[in-house]
């Protein structure tokens, strides 16, 4: 079955970077497109970035345009999202997501606080 498992969250103070990872299985990973969306306290889930199986061309929400860089290891089925620059604003959860034959699978999510 498909499974998605999030790690590399913590605590960061502003202005600092971390690199979120996400470990994929169950499906052929290369021929999908991943994302990776992230749901703050109190508000909705919402899109951070993705990225496409076969070329891996990427997009980006424009609140971490320049910040953020997303990319994939198709040969170690795992997707990672640099975020640099972090902000209080970028606290969040934040999921590895595809969807699959007509699905959407997420991961259990990685929590990232950015204080000081």
């Amino acid at each position: 079955q498909v499974q998605l498992v999030e790690s590399g969250g913590g605590l960061v103070q502003p202005g600092g970077s971390l690199r979120l990872s996400c470990a994929a299985s169950g499906f052929y990973f290369s021929a999908y497109v991943m994302s990776w969306y992230r749901q703050a306290p109190g508000k909705e889930r919402e899109l951070v970035a993705t990225i496409t199986g076969d070329d891996g061309s990427t997009n980006y929400v424009d609140f971490v345009k320049g910040r953020f860089t997303i990319s994939r290891d198709n040969a170690k089925n795992t997707v990672k999202l640099q975020m640099n620059s972090l902000k209080p604003e970028d606290t969040a959860v934040y999921y590895c997501t595809t969807r699959v034959r007509g699905n959407n699978f997420w991961g259990q999510g990685t929590q990232v606080t950015v204080s000081s």
